[in-house]
């Protein structure tokens, strides 16, 4: 009898330290958009650690300009840390497979990053949130009003050569937008549609969520939603 005891004793004093263990799931990314910082998807993050997550699990790489938002386009220097913190969470994922959620101009950086490296089979979830996926009137269409990088070759002018590299293209095996119709920065001039679709929209995806937010709102006040999505197998 003392001996169970000794061995009951000894389970619950390791049960404690069990448990800071992380679960075994998907290594997350979370991109950010354009100007934007690993900061703006703090709800998120707070989120996924609550739920069990640890912090290596959850990648979310600083890229582009922060003072410059003309400059970042898809190509270059704000490749790098995006296809760096992909190739790192495949490496490391317990599963074997990843999650990405990007905001704003990191669905389309996101986007072109596991488009490169050949990566969408090992992604389960890709959550755009406010993506310009079909690019933004406000710059035009290619080629007119492509004097920054930012609406571009590689920028987001509508129908520019790189955005229509990316078209149809898979980026996961579950592929959801988020999009508002209020949206400031994707629905200039109150046109949110690109060849009758919402520019967030993403072809081929599972499903397209509607909320009536603006554009960071839409990422700050929908974690739990993406939370959500996360489990979705």
């Amino acid at each position: 009898m003392k001996r169970c005891v000794l061995g009951l004793l000894a389970l619950l004093l390791c049960a404690p330290v069990l448990g800071l263990h992380a679960a075994c799931v998907n290594s997350v990314v979370l991109v950010h958009g354009n100007t934007g910082s690993p900061g703006d998807f703090q709800n998120t993050y707070d989120l996924l650690r609550q739920h069990g997550y640890g912090d290596a699990q959850i990648l979310a790489p600083a890229w582009g300009n922060r003072y410059c938002a003309a400059c970042n386009d898809h190509y270059g220097s704000e490749e790098t840390p995006v296809r760096s913190a992909i190739n790192s969470a495949l490496a490391n994922s317990c599963t074997g497979r990843i999650d990405v959620i990007g905001h704003s101009m990191g669905v389309t950086l996101a986007m072109r990053e596991i488009d490169a490296l050949g990566a969408a089979s090992r992604v389960e979830h890709f959550i755009g949130i406010a993506g310009a996926v079909h690019g933004l009137w406000s710059c035009g269409a290619y080629p007119f009003n492509v004097a920054t990088a930012t609406c571009g070759t590689y920028g987001l002018s509508v129908h520019n050569p790189f955005l229509d590299s990316i078209a149809g293209h898979r980026f996961g095996t579950h592929m959801v937008s988020l999009k508002s119709w209020l949206d400031e920065i994707n629905c200039y001039g109150g046109i949110c549609t690109v060849d009758g679709v919402h520019t967030s929209t993403i072809p081929g995806e599972d499903a397209s969520l509607d909320y009536p937010y603006g554009h960071y709102q839409l990422l700050w006040y929908t974690a739990q939603d993406q939370y959500n999505l996360l489990q979705i197998h």
